[in-house]
């Protein structure tokens, strides 16, 4: 199976524990996707171009949506970098209260997916 390389970007001081859930799916044997890279949270000048780097050698991008992603500038910053890289991306709803929130560099016809292993793997392979 061609896995697909994907960036995951999320809220690192709220959500790390979606990233890890996601790392862990990826791992499965059917899983269709694996993790290249994932939010850089160096303190640096150039932390901004590092991820423009691991963004543009991905397939897809994994935005994760908790209840402060609104808030977290540094989702923002790699969402708009992936639509200006035109990287493919989808925003994924990381629990099930119905509370996530966008990143505020969504576009308005950017559609929260609810996450399941179904979903996943039709979303990965650009079922939107």
């Amino acid at each position: 199976m061609n896995k697909k390389k994907c960036f995951i970007s999320f809220d690192y001081d709220n959500d790390k524990n979606l990233k890890d859930l996601l790392i862990g799916q990826s791992e499965n044997e059917d899983s269709p996707f694996k993790i290249s890279d994932w939010s850089v949270k160096e303190e640096s000048d150039d932390w901004k171009e590092k991820a423009k780097n691991r963004i543009k050698r991905s397939d897809v991008v994994i935005v994760l949506c908790g209840e402060k992603t609104n808030k977290a500038t540094g989702v923002s910053v790699e969402l708009k970098i992936a639509q200006d890289e035109e990287v493919n991306y989808f925003l994924l709803g990381g629990y099930s209260n119905g509370k996530n929130k966008k990143p505020t560099a969504a576009k308005n016809g950017d559609k929260m997916y609810k996450w399941t292993w179904e979903n996943l793997r039709l979303l990965i392979h650009g079922n939107r």
